[in-house]
């Protein structure tokens, strides 16, 4: 029975992660800010430990953790799935705001993988599984600093991937594209105090404007990438990468197309900024 830190668990991808590793056979610590906002059938479940967790509330990560260890033993699977959403073109995103994302997305995934992993290096492996985000890979208009925080995901996980290596402790980014949760209502995602009317008509308000079209009407089913991530966390390799949703594979294609296309007409110039031997 293999123990899984899930943060974040209470809704969407976290909470269905949490029954897919339940259905497994394994135990959950499911990490939420308010664990009576569990629902009901993990809250009750006998392999499952609620764990009271701000991820911004850096004070209370180490004993969390401490907490998940003393209840199972080990930590084996870690799931940085807590973090929320940020739209509006860049200029009318404000400084705190900006602060605060990062905060969630990037510092708290940070800290709290800064936590476990002492335990990993003891037990001699371990797998991290970090959810970014299509954005992460294709910045996009009205998404700038979303996708700047799922990059650093990215990144980190990238980073971490041959880091952690000698310790037998593998790491993978998952970047979903558009998943049927309640990542589009406000309790997930934050749009710009102050909007700038010169931006309507622009790519950066059609995002803004799409997304009460899209809240709940999303292409990807949770219960089914909750299933895949799963699955391929229990695999004996993680891959570095792992696109979900099809909208994602549709999205990487047209992103490597396009670095094809910025990198040929220049490729001969770039090579010739070397120093001659």
């Amino acid at each position: 029975m293999a123990t899984w830190l899930i943060t974040g668990a209470s809704r969407g991808l976290g909470a269905e992660i949490a029954r897919a590793a339940l259905a497994g056979g394994d135990a959950v610590a499911a990490a939420v800010r308010d664990p009576e906002r569990l629902p009901e059938d993990l809250r009750s479940a006998e392999r499952v430990l609620p764990v009271a967790l701000d991820v911004t509330d850096t004070g209370a990560i180490g004993p969390a953790v401490e907490s998940v260890v003393e209840r199972f033993g080990r930590i084996d699977v870690l799931v940085n799935n807590a973090g929320r959403g940020l739209l509006g073109a860049l200029e009318e995103l404000s400084d705190a705001e900006a602060r605060s994302l990062f905060d969630l997305n990037v510092f708290g995934l940070v800290n709290v993988t800064r936590a476990v992993l002492p335990h990993m290096r003891a037990a001699g492996g371990g797998k991290l599984v970090h959810i970014g985000s299509r954005s992460g890979f294709e910045g996009e208009p009205g998404v700038s600093m979303y996708s700047a925080s799922k990059f650093a995901v990215a990144g980190i996980s990238e980073a971490l991937s041959a880091e952690l290596a000698p310790f037998g402790i593998q790491s993978m980014v998952v970047e979903p594209g558009v998943f049927r949760t309640d990542f589009l209502d406000r309790s997930s995602l934050s749009l710009p105090a102050g909007r700038i009317a010169d931006y309507d008509g622009t790519p950066a308000h059609v995002t803004l404007d799409w997304v009460d079209d899209a809240n709940h009407t999303q292409l990807g089913d949770p219960v089914k990438g909750a299933a895949l991530i799963h699955e391929v966390t229990c695999a004996d390799k993680l891959p570095t990468h792992l696109l979900l949703g099809r909208d994602a594979i549709d999205r990487w294609q047209v992103k490597t197309a396009q670095l094809a296309d910025d990198t040929e007409p220049w490729r001969e110039k770039s090579l010739a900024t070397a120093h001659e031997s």
